[in-house]
């Protein structure tokens, strides 16, 4: 089905944002362009969940007209940082679904996980324009979701690198002469690794990603390589192709961030060096363009690039992640949940690396996959996998 991108006019300066988990990586980065273009940008709300400190500064610099944590113990501390600020301030799961349905044009979907799914979806029945860098409104919810947006006339422009950029390259208008889609991988800090070595790896070296900064918990999935797997569950939603379209590459350079094949042989590919920077402020300005402070890419600095195939022995995530998007239904959604309960337990050094992906492939095995007809399905499907994943370790 694909969500194939209405073209809207450009908005009008100044355009009115929405930042949903501005404390995030992703969240920093989104306010960093927004300081530098603060004249084209008006902030609506931002929203965090437990990190008070950086949030409040954000909205002042800002000049948020709302903050919202998401953890009500923290919003003594919030409304003390933003006292004197004018700043509106708010607390809760609810209150964060409300920043997602003020009158913002623009929403930036970037809370980590599933906790994602409930506010994003309230900014897309009304309608705004989506940047997504949440992967789990796509993966866990991915029929409702698309469902959602057609019928609301919002619009979806992805914040992933990867995704960011097929959306440029890809001809939605002659989807059917699209040949396949390749999503390129860096293959993270473990891409030489043996298993054995990989059993004994800690949390500290799986987040030390060699390309990109990112958070904790999308750095395990890029160590696992089970961020591929979400990618690939992603774009079957995203863009109007076949499982069987979608190929993988390990490109250990991070520059080509994904190419489109075309039936005539041509094959066009998006570069640019690995900074988030750059796809966020594609999605912030779409259908325009804006300055962005990316390093440049020079390709005679980089001189090689390299590509191969990922070893799906090392890294079950991938062949997981198919047989999930294979199966149907409420697959999809009983993965993610499982791989966030397993990437927990291991930042928490409850096991080991590997067992992130036993813990996985067991609740995929284990629990019932039902259809989705609703977002109480998802939630429901949800804790189920939450459950039985907590129980396997």
């Amino acid at each position: 089905m694909g969500v194939s991108p209405t073209r809207v006019q450009p908005a009008s300066d100044p355009k009115s944002v929405t930042i949903l988990g501005s404390t995030g990586s992703i969240g920093c980065n989104t306010v960093d362009l927004l300081e530098r273009n603060s004249e084209s940008y008006l902030v609506e709300a931002l929203t965090a969940n437990s990190n008070v400190e950086l949030l409040a500064a954000q909205a002042r610099k800002l000049s948020a007209k709302l903050a919202v944590v998401a953890d009500p113990e923290r919003y003594g501390a919030l409304k003390d940082l933003l006292s004197g600020t004018g700043i509106e301030a708010a607390t809760g799961s609810d209150a964060v679904a409300e920043a997602a349905d003020r009158p913002a044009e623009w929403v930036m979907a970037s809370i980590v996980g599933a906790a994602g799914l409930a506010p994003t979806l309230q900014a897309v029945r009304r309608g705004a324009t989506i940047g997504l860098a949440n992967k789990e409104c796509l993966v866990s919810a991915g029929d409702i979701f698309v469902k959602e947006l057609h019928g609301n006339g919002a619009s979806l422009v992805p914040v992933d690198s990867e995704h960011s950029a097929i959306f440029q390259v890809f001809d939605f208008e002659q989807s059917d002469k699209v040949r396949t889609v390749t999503l390129t991988a860096s293959g993270g800090p473990f891409r030489e690794a043996s298993l054995e070595e990989m059993a004994d790896v800690t949390p500290a070296q799986a987040v030390a990603h060699p390309n990109w900064d990112m958070g904790a918990k999308i750095s395990i999935d890029s160590a696992t390589m089970m961020n591929k797997g979400l990618e690939l569950i992603e774009a079957f939603h995203l863009f109007p192709i076949t499982e069987e379209q979608i190929d993988i590459l390990v490109h250990p350079q991070s520059v080509v961030h994904s190419m489109v094949e075309y039936v005539d042989g041509s094959v066009l590919a998006q570069m640019g060096a690995p900074d988030m920077r750059t796809p966020i402020a594609y999605a912030l300005a779409w259908p325009d363009r804006m300055e962005a402070p990316s390093p440049r890419l020079d390709l005679r600095e980089v001189a090689t690039l390299t590509f191969e195939s990922p070893d799906q022995n090392r890294f079950p995530a991938l062949r997981l992640a198919r047989e999930a998007l294979q199966k149907g239904g409420g697959a999809p959604t009983l993965l993610n949940a499982a791989n966030e309960v397993a990437v927990d337990l291991f930042l928490r050094e409850k096991i080991s690396f590997l067992d992130i992906m036993r813990i996985v492939e067991d609740t995929l095995e284990s629990v019932p996959v039902r259809s989705l007809d609703s977002l109480e399905d998802v939630i429901e499907a949800d804790a189920e996998a939450r459950r039985h994943a907590a129980m396997v370790c």
